[in-house]
């Protein structure tokens, strides 16, 4: 859907380097997270795509055409910096930023009945947004970005200002976007909406990409071979000289069950045969890191 190659982009007369040789494959009707710490140049690539700034060199694709004016209609980009009017009604607002996007007035109230019914604000057509909450605005801004229904959605930190129950009700609605095709970039410091939404993710760091590809696959790469065990009717003398053997220092027993961590670069059939000498294994399971832990690891080891 989305394809950047090697985009470089500076400013201040090219003293401040915001994407270095940046490239970037995104699929059709995935959701791909777009991660990175402040400042790394998340929000510059983003401002590239929504045709805000443009790029010093490097070309960007949609759906393999180059990057030009008419792909604004079907791109949606709801900025972190929210771009509402304050004294404005919420139904004139979302009528005139539907026509912004060329939709016809009919076409833009059809859809906002049906996302207003949806998110649960029929009630707010005629308030003012300097009469809403933080997360009741933040609907708003939703709404205002999917009316269109963009086939390149693209969210910078959707959840911000959000309570759990409406955290959960945007992420619903954006899972069934994806679900309906369309194709979704997630900027976001909230790992565990990473692991939970993302089909894919890259990570910037200091205007460079640093690591990309399957949320699993990314995961996977930064596991340590570390196990969690839990295991019952030990043997007592086999387990002292497993713990030897695979230098398992800490354990914990409750019920008669021993649970402990290993970290071992032996086989996982070798590691369970030598197990099964010891006791009856209850659980076994590999440590995989949370996209948090490679977050921390992957931005310190650059």
């Amino acid at each position: 859907m989305l394809r950047a190659e090697h985009v470089t982009k500076t400013y201040n007369a090219g003293k401040k380097l915001a994407l270095s040789d940046f490239s970037l494959n995104v699929p059709e009707a995935s959701i791909y997270g777009l991660l990175g710490p402040n400042g790394a140049g998340k929000t510059t690539f983003i401002r590239i795509i929504n045709q805000i700034t443009q790029q010093d060199s490097g070309q960007v694709f949609i759906n393999e055409q180059l990057l030009n004016p008419e792909h604004i209609k079907q791109i949606g980009y709801m900025p972190e910096e929210r771009g509402l009017y304050k004294n404005m009604s919420v139904g004139d607002q979302i009528l005139y930023f539907g026509e912004l996007k060329g939709m016809s007035k009919n076409d833009a109230l059809s859809q906002a009945k049906y996302w207003f019914e949806q998110l649960q604000i029929d009630q707010w057509w005629k308030k003012k947004l300097s009469e809403l909450s933080k997360g009741m605005a933040q609907k708003i801004q939703f709404v205002v970005t999917v009316l269109h229904r963009p086939k390149l959605l693209i969210l910078d930190e959707p959840f911000s200002g959000f309570d759990p129950v409406n955290a959960n009700l945007i992420k619903d609605q954006i899972l069934q976007l994806k679900e309906q095709g369309t194709t979704i970039i997630l900027s976001t410091h909230r790992m565990e909406s990473v692991e939970e939404m993302c089909d894919y993710v890259a990570l910037i760091n200091n205007a460079s990409k640093i690591l990309d590809g399957k949320v699993f696959d990314v995961r996977e790469k930064f596991k340590k071979n570390i196990f969690g065990v839990t295991i019952s009717d030990v043997d007592a003398e086999r387990f002292e000289l497993f713990r030897d053997q695979f230098g398992v220092a800490d354990f914990s027993t409750e019920n008669g069950l021993i649970s402990f961590e290993i970290k071992s670069g032996t086989e996982q059939q070798i590691l369970l045969n030598e197990l099964l000498k010891v006791g009856k294994i209850r659980s076994f399971d590999e440590k995989i890191p949370s996209m948090n832990e490679v977050f921390i690891n992957a931005v310190s080891g650059h």
